[in-house]
């Protein structure tokens, strides 16, 4: 039974091998590799060895090897078919069959496959043979390691038009063949087909598993152009593919990296030495929609690290326009601007690896870019300029697809940088009263601004109660701190009681043993669960900036005290409510059945609701 190589490629990738072999075997770390005892025969010393970066496993006491499909046949002792249809189950797909047509291309691509990798097998060789000598030296001059060199397959072609043709040809391969995987190109006054790449360093291209489809090749002397991409084949598209994916996908997948895109290739491989290994970059194009769903498979919000200069400023804006339409909660690109004259590559080995993570650190969201790029060098002090800085942006805001999104940059652009152009800067000390008395540790700490003056109760209850949840969301320690007095409150929202269940509940099952609770509960983690559990619009919501201009003390940014004395407030919002609903049924108690058991009752209960409206007063407010 034959499946679409598609299929294959994206159920591999979905697992990765080591967390497979892992449920089976116990596992030890050992440099980029695990090992174990093997599994398929008897020993003491282990011989087992996993790399996902290679995505196979081995044996060197029995020979037994494969990747994760292997693996699993073995060890269930499956047939082909059967350990497939068993991992697409683990991975959540739909097994597709493989037509007779397609099964024909499929086994065409494998040819193709093979001619590629024999291509840089002989690359790598002639690198480290005598004619690549200067190659090898202008690698090393770039500071790379011979274990990078290694890593990323680097190699070298010589100069000369059949070198590698002949190669091949001693291997079997058909020029035909060499002409449709791109290793060769055929002349159009009908003169015998020459070598693609000559006298250029080599830069394989790898598909998501890391298996070679295509090469880039940087010239050794002056001629045009400096670098040179293989063109589309059945194995390679460029506008789909990205370089050094397969690498960042396993660093990404294991937690430790994030997604950056750089803009060549001595940029990744440097930033990868310098142990930035989630970075990836285009293949001589713009950042474009295929690569940015490729992106979006490891990482919801890559980076994008571009040059200071005009030229750089450009491509963020055009990469903001190409992310736009795509934009969904949750999942957007931020971008990092780097000093003028530098590259990743530059400022990693001149400056260090803390320059450029601090480069990261300072990174722009899409709405940062865009809304700077509108306003650059514009006067907007007139009502007929922030019409046309508002029409310019409203054009913006129709080319986001989703509702949820588009809403969101509407309330960013529109209500709120629109409205605060001239203004001082928004900062935690001048953001409204209410802040600094957080800050001293007295008075209401809940904005209501805009709010009350709409006469939509509702909607005041519901703004306080996301408040408090995204108070708790961005400030965990409170979720078990507080979870018996929040888990008792009437929210008065299904939606909102909802996502309050999901978070008391993770809190709970997290925090249930003694080593769990030395572990601080993490907000992207929470963020992931409710995302896992359906409400991954409501909590985006809950992380918008917007939400925080009503309680500062919910942002990120605010410390540990004012987070607690801002949730202990609204805490006590919803306390006094329910008093205040308590003490009206009493009274119309009193009113049905006049007693003085329950005329003490009713007086005890307004003497208590009076202390706490004091208590949440502030003196200049009363």
């Amino acid at each position: 039974m034959a499946f679409p190589p598609a299929f294959l490629e994206e159920l591999r990738a979905r697992l990765t091998l080591s967390s497979v072999v892992g449920r089976r075997v116990k596992l030890a770390k050992a440099g980029r590799e695990y090992k174990a005892c093997c599994p398929f025969h008897n020993e003491k010393s282990p011989s087992f060895y996993v790399n996902d970066d290679k995505n196979f496993f081995h044996c060197f006491g029995c020979g037994a090897h494969g990747d994760v499909i292997g693996f699993t046949m073995r060890i269930d002792h499956l047939a082909f078919p059967e350990a497939v249809e068993k991992l697409a189950g683990e991975a959540g797909l739909d097994v597709p069959r493989l037509t007779p047509q397609e099964r024909q291309q499929a086994e065409r691509a494998k040819t193709l496959g093979d001619a590629v990798e024999a291509a840089c097998l002989w690359f790598q060789e002639r690198l480290f043979a005598p004619e690549g000598k200067a190659a090898l030296a202008y690698l090393r001059g770039r500071g790379l390691t011979d274990d990078t060199i290694e890593r990323f397959r680097l190699g070298f072609a010589p100069d000369g038009r059949g070198n590698l043709q002949a190669a091949l040809k001693a291997k079997g391969f058909e020029p035909a063949q060499l002409s449709e995987a791109g290793l060769t190109g055929t002349p159009d006054d009908g003169r015998a087909p020459f070598d693609f790449f000559r006298n250029r360093v080599m830069f394989p291209i790898t598909d998501r598993r890391g298996r070679v489809i295509a090469f880039g090749g940087r010239v050794m002397d002056d001629s045009k152009p400096k670098y040179l991409n293989s063109r589309d084949t059945p194995l390679f598209h460029k506008r789909d593919n990205l370089y050094a994916l397969d690498k960042a996908r396993l660093a990404i997948g294991a937690k430790k990296a994030q997604a950056v895109v750089a803009e060549g290739y001595m940029d990744v491989i440097a930033l990868h030495q310098a142990g930035f290994a989630g970075a990836v970059a285009p293949l001589g194009t713009a950042l474009t929609e295929g690569q940015l769903a490729a992106l979006w498979k490891i990482d919801p919000e890559p980076t994008v690290c571009l040059d200071g200069d005009a030229a750089g400023q450009r491509a963020a804006l055009k990469a903001a326009d190409i992310a736009l339409p795509l934009l969904k909660p949750g999942f957007s690109l931020r971008f990092a601007t780097l000093p003028a004259g530098e590259d990743p590559d530059s400022l990693v080995r001149q400056a260090g690896v803390e320059a450029f993570a601090a480069l990261l650190a300072r990174s722009l969201g899409i709405a940062d870019v865009i809304f700077q790029a509108e306003i650059a060098g514009k006067s907007v002090t007139g009502p007929d300029q922030r019409a046309a800085l508002e029409g310019a942006l409203r054009e913006r805001l129709a080319k986001i697809a989703d509702p949820t999104v588009k809403r969101a940059y509407e309330s960013e652009w529109i209500y709120k940088r629109l409205r605060n152009l001239g203004r001082a800067p928004a900062t935690p000390f001048n953001r409204d009263k209410n802040w600094r008395r957080n800050q001293q540790g007295s008075g209401p700490v809940l904005s209501t601004s805009g709010l009350r003056a709409t006469g939509d109760v509702g909607l005041l209850l519901r703004r306080q109660a996301q408040v408090l949840l995204a108070t708790v969301l961005n400030h965990p320690e409170l979720l078990v701190e507080e979870a018996e007095t929040l888990a008792q409150i009437e929210l008065g929202d299904r939606a909102l009681d909802r996502i309050r269940t999901a978070l008391l509940d993770y809190a709970h099952t997290a925090h249930a043993g003694a080593e769990a609770r030395e572990t601080p509960l993490d907000t992207s983690a929470l963020i992931d669960h409710l995302s896992g559990q359906g409400m991954a619009d409501e909590a985006s919501r809950l992380t918008q900036p917007t939400l925080y201009e009503h309680g500062a003390f919910a942002d990120p940014a605010a410390s540990a005290q004012a987070a607690r004395a801002g949730f202990c407030h609204v805490l006590a919002l919803f306390s006094r409510r329910r008093m205040e609903e308590e003490l009206r049924l009493s009274q119309r108690a009193l009113a049905a059945n006049p007693s003085d058991a329950t005329l003490a009752k009713v007086e005890g209960q307004a003497a208590h609701l009076r202390a706490q409206v004091a208590e949440l007063t502030p003196d200049d407010d009363r």
